[in-house]
């Protein structure tokens, strides 16, 4: 899994019939503990409704077709979580409730 900061989204109005309806999300992958971009930016799949600005988890390969949204689909990356909150070295390290404020 990677964590990753949806930053945008992507719209293909001609795109394979399978695809029609599919939200696409630009996001960038971020660091751990500062959760800073790391710059490579990716287009996603996105299975749970993620909002711009929020931290997530993404899968890559063939599992990122194994949600109900991209089963059968030509997904390469699939937005699986939104994180709520992430602890390293037994520190907070992001707090989703904390962000939004």
């Amino acid at each position: 899994m990677v964590l990753a900061r949806v930053i945008g989204t992507v719209v293909s109005t001609a795109k394979a019939p399978q695809l029609e309806g599919m939200k696409l999300s630009l996001v960038e992958k971020v660091t751990i503990p500062a959760l800073q971009g790391t710059g490579e930016h990716v287009v996603s799949f996105d299975a749970v409704g993620a909002n711009i600005g929020e931290v997530v988890f993404c899968v890559s390969g063939s599992s990122a077709r194994m949600t109900e949204v991209t089963k059968g689909k030509p997904a390469d990356l699939t937005i699986i979580a939104i994180v709520d909150s992430i602890d390293a070295h037994g520190a907070p390290v992001y707090r989703k409730s904390e962000e939004s404020s």
